[in-house]
């Protein structure tokens, strides 16, 4: 993989594109503009994921407890009114069919991540707290990302409480996850990691970075897309390779289509360079 060749050829599509590429423990292979910041979309989904289970590791929740599933969430401007999802805007019905009614904190984060739930992402938020997102941040070493508030705050978005990521920060998030499995790190203990890694291999949608990669081949990876946005967020397991992070961050003027190409074709020269990715110099 040419990376100066690479670098070239997004250079001539406007608009940002970020990028980060390097085996786990190890410095990155490659990078591109890793710590300039993007509207975070669905990516910020992968920090709720990790409080949740802090919290459930010290005591504070118990993952399969019920809780009522509810639409009206108080906002991050605190002088702003209640605000709710909008169910055309969420990629899940099945947690709108239990609204008024119970589910387990444990359900509810699978959906939140293999299915993008909205709804489901601003109940656990309303659970865990937002300090509880920024110490999962801190925590994987992040040094720019911010989840400011919940899913459709607009009121908050509007008073410029921001949800920001980076790739640096994502691939770090992603990175304490993957590594935190098998031996205790910053995030959770191993069974928690395990448990977050589990659900990630899971992700239903498969459009952009998996769309890249030999069929059948695991990756614990988060999306996130809205209008002039998309994002790809993976830890890939090859069978033949040590496994690797890959996180593409795109905020242009193109089409949706344009970009999930975009990153699927990152996606397949990162793999043809699976077994060369050395540190850069």
């Amino acid at each position: 993989m040419n990376f100066a060749e690479v670098d070239r050829e997004l250079d001539g599509l406007g608009g940002s594109v970020s990028a980060y590429l390097g085996r786990l423990d190890a410095p990155p292979t490659w990078t591109r503009r890793a710590d300039a910041t993007h509207y975070a979309a669905s990516t910020m989904k992968v920090a709720v994921l990790a409080a949740l289970h802090r919290a459930a590791e010290s005591g504070r929740l118990d993952l399969d407890a019920p809780v009522e599933v509810v639409n009206e969430f108080a906002s991050a401007r605190p002088d702003a009114p209640r605000f709710s999802c909008a169910p055309h805007f969420d990629n899940d019905q099945a947690v709108w069919a239990r609204l008024g009614t119970g589910a387990t904190l444990r359900w509810l984060a699978e959906r939140m991540i293999v299915r993008s739930s909205n709804l489901a992402t601003n109940i656990l938020l309303d659970h865990v707290g937002l300090p509880a997102v920024a110490r999962v941040w801190a925590a994987a070493g992040a040094r720019h990302s911010v989840t400011g508030r919940g899913i459709e705050d607009f009121a908050a978005r509007d008073a410029g409480i921001a949800n920001l990521v980076t790739v640096a920060d994502l691939a770090a998030l992603l990175a304490a996850i993957a590594t935190g499995a098998t031996r205790r790190g910053p995030l959770a203990s191993p069974a928690h990691c395990a448990a977050m890694r589990d659900v990630l291999l899971a992700q239903q949608h498969r459009d952009d970075l998996a769309a890249g990669l030999p069929e059948g081949t695991p990756i614990a990876h988060k999306s996130g897309w809205v209008r002039g946005v998309r994002h790809g967020a993976g830890v890939v397991y090859p069978d033949d390779a040590p496994p690797y992070v890959l996180v593409v961050c795109t905020t242009t003027e193109g089409r949706d289509v344009d970009a999930c190409r975009l990153l699927a074709d990152l996606s397949a020269r990162s793999w043809q360079a699976r077994q060369q990715l050395t540190p850069a110099h």
